[in-house]
């Protein structure tokens, strides 16, 4: 897939221990993006945060939280996130979707050329 120009960001907050089906809601959610095609997405761990609950979460040791936030970071184009969102409807039940207009500059994917061996 070649990624280039204006495009879509698609971040998904929600906290580390949320959960669908048993199975962790980060997880799901990067399985279904890739099931559906789209260009890549990233999760990251947060070391200190607070949402609509309004309850700090942290790593600080005194108050260590169970419950870190996590972004999960999608670019895409504007057609294929727009058919991905009502997805999140379903797996979402708390937590911030937002969706902003980026401009990509490089996407490349390592080709089998490129690649170390035993690696693509």
């Amino acid at each position: 897939m070649r990624l280039q120009g204006p495009s879509q960001r698609l971040t998904i907050f929600i906290g580390e221990t949320d959960h669908y089906h048993r199975r962790p809601l980060y997880s799901e959610i990067v399985r279904r993006a890739h099931q559906a095609g789209l260009a890549g997405a990233s999760v990251f761990r947060g070391i200190e945060g607070f949402g609509a609950s309004s309850r700090i979460h942290t790593t600080r040791i005194l108050s260590l939280s169970e419950d870190l936030p996590l972004a999960i970071v999608i670019v895409d184009t504007p057609e294929h996130l727009a058919t991905f969102l009502p997805q999140l409807d379903e797996l979402i039940t708390e937590g911030l979707v937002i969706l902003d207009d980026v401009q990509v500059v490089k996407y490349v994917g390592r080709g089998h050329e490129d690649a170390p061996s035993g690696v693509g």
